[in-house]
């Protein structure tokens, strides 16, 4: 799922997908799907003060190779299920 974000933010310029995360892991990284369109991952940070908020930012940004600014969580801000937006 991950090689097809990056193909359709190439393509359109922009995506906007969900994912389902679980803090408090022992690293960040994607571990799979949930059915075809919720992305699986696993952030380090615990859910206090935003810090998984924005380590999963980051960590997107690094995985999909655009800046921080460039990717929002547009929906669910205090929930393990996440709308996400990304901009190239």
């Amino acid at each position: 799922m991950l090689k097809d974000l990056q193909k359709q933010l190439q393509a359109k310029g922009s995506i906007r997908f969900k994912v389902k995360i679980i803090p408090k892991s022992q690293r960040n990284e994607i571990v799979g799907t949930l059915g075809e369109d919720i992305l699986k991952i696993r952030i380090a940070a615990t859910p206090v003060k935003n810090k998984a908020n924005e380590e999963l930012v980051s960590f997107l940004s690094d995985i999909l190779e655009v800046p921080k600014s460039q990717v929002t969580i547009v929906s669910g801000p205090t929930s393990p299920l996440k709308i996400i937006d990304v901009q190239k």
